[in-house]
């Protein structure tokens, strides 16, 4: 959540919201903020899921211990799920990736182009394939 946070202006630059969405209640939430030194900077979004609603409607709710998998789920602005990553509890996420794959999904949307393997911002794009996958 720190490293989400030190690029949350970023993020808001290029007009993408942030979530953190937990089975915690909000209770939890409050303490663990103001309690953690890591997290003084979150100021996006945290969202308690103790119903286990959201988790199960995003397919990342651990039924053995009803807590959400540690989950990045990247939504367009239609409304699709375009990227759903679920990483292993002793692995963080790769925050250079998600920005990276946020810039390249925008990229295509503006450009009508598709993305190679490693692009970066200020790379070109390439032709898209006739079918897109997930929305074909």
């Amino acid at each position: 959540m720190a490293a989400v946070a030190a690029i949350y202006t970023d993020l808001q630059k290029i007009n993408t919201e942030v979530l953190a969405i937990s089975t915690d209640s909000v209770y939890s939430h409050k303490v663990y903020l103001e309690t953690s030194k890591k997290l003084k900077n979150v100021t996006y979004p945290m969202v308690s899921d103790r119903t286990q609603q959201i988790s199960n409607a995003y397919r990342v709710l651990d039924p053995s211990s009803g807590a959400s998998f540690r989950a990045t789920i990247v939504i367009d602005p239609e409304g699709i799920i375009v990227s759903n990553t679920v990483y292993p509890n002793d692995v963080g996420r790769n925050i250079d990736e998600i920005l990276r794959l946020i810039k390249a999904l925008r990229y295509s949307i503006q450009n009508k182009k598709a993305t190679p393997a490693n692009w970066k911002p200020g790379d070109n794009g390439i032709r898209r394939e006739q079918r897109q996958i997930g929305r074909g």
